[in-house]
């Protein structure tokens, strides 16, 4: 069977703007409450440590790039670090204790009360991230999971006080097309917000 290649560029467009729409209305409370979850750590002069595995792991840097560099308006840096990003401590955890504890280690040694948690994941059963929230649990650090499908495991695990911005969709492109959108909506809603206090 032959493809339009044409006609296939348009399918996608027409199911993201569907799983765009119908995220749209499901998850925007959701948003908010994870950007006011940040909002509150950064005024208690905390940080943000996100994490992610393979796309999941660049919208983790994209995340942080934008609280330290700037997101659309000029500001202070914001504290925050991709635990996806430090290659050598990346290999020496999942070399010595597997790839399970891979953020949790990094969540254990750099956690700390009233910090948040902020992780990415398509389908909420990556081991590496339930190990994460589980670490920073124990760190009495909230956390935000940026989350997709029916959620996994991870739902369950979350706290009550925890935020779980779930996305429906049909594919993980699809769901990771929304989670950069819930990303900047993350930003803007930081930006303004301290923005309009400072």
């Amino acid at each position: 069977m032959t493809v339009d290649p044409l006609q296939r560029v348009f399918e996608n467009f027409k199911e993201s703007i569907d799983v765009i729409q119908e995220a749209m209305d499901r998850i925007a409370a959701d948003i908010v409450a994870a950007a006011n979850a940040m909002l509150n750590a950064l005024h208690q002069d905390c940080k943000i440590l996100c994490c992610g595995n393979g796309g999941s792991a660049a919208d983790a840097q994209h995340f942080s790039a934008e609280m330290i560099n700037r997101f659309e308006t000029e500001r202070s840096g914001l504290p925050a670090l991709a635990l996806t990003t430090d290659s050598s401590t990346l290999t020496a955890i999942a070399n010595d204790y597997g790839y399970e504890e891979a953020f949790a280690k990094q969540v254990t040694a750099l956690g700390r009360p009233k910090d948040v948690l902020f992780v990415i994941t398509t389908s909420g059963d990556s081991g590496n991230i339930l190990r994460a929230v589980r670490a920073a649990q124990e760190r009495d650090m909230a956390c935000v999971a940026l989350n997709g499908r029916d959620g996994g495991k991870l739902t369950s695990l979350l706290s009550r006080d925890d935020v779980n911005i779930l996305v429906p969709g049909p594919s993980t492109a699809r769901i990771q097309e929304v989670h950069g959108i819930v990303i900047h909506c993350i930003c803007d809603l930081i930006d303004r917000q301290l923005l309009s206090q400072s």
